[in-house]
């Protein structure tokens, strides 16, 4: 036990479900993006297994409709359903927000994103990964907060990565990075990076309004479907999948930044095996977090959503 809480002490074997065992979410709506596989559907399951209504916010509605039926099958009468959501498509990221049925958002979970060594782009030309781990999340989060901040107690909990060291300072004249320059590696550890610095720059912003927003490293190489358009990255994980994390418990520390009480213990903090762990020294930079804040305010402007509240 924790005996600053009296909370069980959880670490890098903890499940999802070991973080959510005892807990009732009944009343809570939580939206999980790419919660159609991997560590996005664990979240998920486990959130709703706890009596959460969760939304599963899915690129594809067929794989969407499938996770929420294993998760109605394993928890019967649980609150599970899925919606439409292409993050690397403005127009997409706006239906899904005004399709949204829910008055009230208790948590978003900013799960989904990709891991490509080919250059790709997004519905209106960025580099895809930082495309859709933040620019189309930044741009669903605007849409999204005021229903949020009608929560007691609202959560915005970035998926991010230890690749969020690497680059050691984002280099914004390369950002997004073009066909011409880019790298995959390098790209996808941008995309991570600004995770992180959202997460810190949406507790400065919102924080006293009751807001907690966190970032997170997951695991290393959990067995996921990140590196799907990638035949070399999936054999990668499925060889090294015996010796990491399975989903399940790659999910936990996404979990237990969604209900660990008091929030306040998260706010702005960068976890790992749930708990907090140092981040960058780039990802602590409050002047980056501005910038980047600025240049996505630019990036998202042509959706020309309502302005943040």
């Amino acid at each position: 036990m924790d005996a600053a809480n009296g909370e069980p002490k959880f670490g890098s074997r903890s499940s999802a479900y070991d973080v959510v065992a005892g807990r009732d979410l009944s009343g809570h709506t939580i939206v999980v993006t790419g919660a159609n596989t991997g560590i996005g559907e664990w979240t998920a399951r486990a959130l709703a297994s706890a009596g959460a209504r969760v939304i599963f916010a899915c690129r594809q509605p067929a794989s969407g409709e499938a996770a929420v039926a294993r998760t109605r099958e394993a928890h019967s009468g649980c609150k599970a359903e899925s919606a439409e959501l292409d993050l690397a498509s403005f127009a997409s990221i706006t239906r899904f927000a005004q399709h949204l049925n829910a008055d009230r958002i208790d948590a978003l979970i900013c799960n989904a994103g990709l891991l490509q060594m080919t250059w790709a782009e997004t519905e209106e030309g960025f580099e895809r990964m930082v495309g859709v781990c933040h620019i189309g999340h930044f741009l669903l989060a605007r849409l999204l907060m005021p229903r949020m901040l009608r929560s007691a107690s609202p959560r915005i909990v970035m998926v991010s990565s230890l690749s969020h060291r690497t680059p050691a300072k984002l280099d914004f004249d390369r950002l997004p990075m073009t066909r011409e320059n880019f790298r995959g590696m390098t790209a996808y550890g941008q995309a991570k990076l600004c995770n992180v610095l959202m997460a810190k720059a949406l507790q400065s912003r919102y924080g006293n309004r009751g807001l907690v927003a966190c970032a997170l490293h997951p695991g290393t190489l959990v067995t996921t479907d990140i590196g799907r358009s990638s035949m070399l990255f999936g054999a990668l994980m499925k060889l090294v999948s015996p010796f990491t994390k399975s989903p399940v418990q790659g999910a936990a520390t996404s979990v237990y930044a969604t209900v660990h009480e008091p929030a306040s213990d998260l706010a702005g903090q960068y976890l790992q095996n749930c708990r907090v762990t140092p981040c960058s020294a780039e990802a602590n930079d409050p002047a980056v977090a501005q910038r980047l804040w600025t240049v996505s305010e630019q990036w998202i402007a042509p959706a020309a959503a309502p302005a943040w509240p």
